[in-house]
């Protein structure tokens, strides 16, 4: 994936100018929190468990008809 521009970056993940006009891409990191912060940890692989439940999730909705934002996994 080329450099793209970042939009927005929270906690648990970064959003990115999408490849087509009015889409991003949702990066989902390996850090955790806790205790509102105050207590952090990196668990490797969380990012892609995380962007794997998302899939699964809109998938479904989109399957029995309810509308999402949701285009593809990259």
């Amino acid at each position: 994936m080329s450099r793209r521009r970042r939009v927005y970056e929270g906690k648990a993940k970064v959003l990115y100018e999408g490849p087509e006009p009015g889409t991003l891409i949702q990066h989902f990191k390996d850090e955790a929190t806790a205790f509102d912060a105050t207590k952090r940890a990196t668990i490797e692989g969380k990012g892609v468990l995380n962007n794997r439940i998302s899939e699964f999730i809109f998938t479904r909705l989109n399957e029995i008809g309810v509308p999402t934002h949701f285009i593809r996994s990259l």
